[in-house]
């Protein structure tokens, strides 16, 4: 059976999506707050984006941070 990607109809790349949430996640920090640390990287995108990438993959990117054995420096493709 092949694993579907949550990431398949975000218009940016799972890195950002995952940089997003986990900020909000990590850091207690507001989604206009997420938004603005975003786009002084130079992502331009609406803090309702944020929300609607918190409710779709939130907790895939939680179990990802929690996940002692994951090596956060190998990069993954989705």
């Amino acid at each position: 059976m092949i694993k579907r990607s949550p990431f398949k109809y975000f218009e940016t790349s799972p890195e950002i999506t995952r940089l997003a949430v986990m900020l909000d996640t990590v850091f207690p920090l507001s989604l206009r707050n997420v938004h603005d640390r975003l786009r002084e990287l130079g992502i331009e995108l609406g803090h309702e984006t944020v929300r609607v990438w918190w409710q779709r993959v939130g907790t895939i990117v939680v179990a990802e941070i929690r996940d002692p054995t994951r090596d956060f420096r190998k990069v993954r493709q989705s």
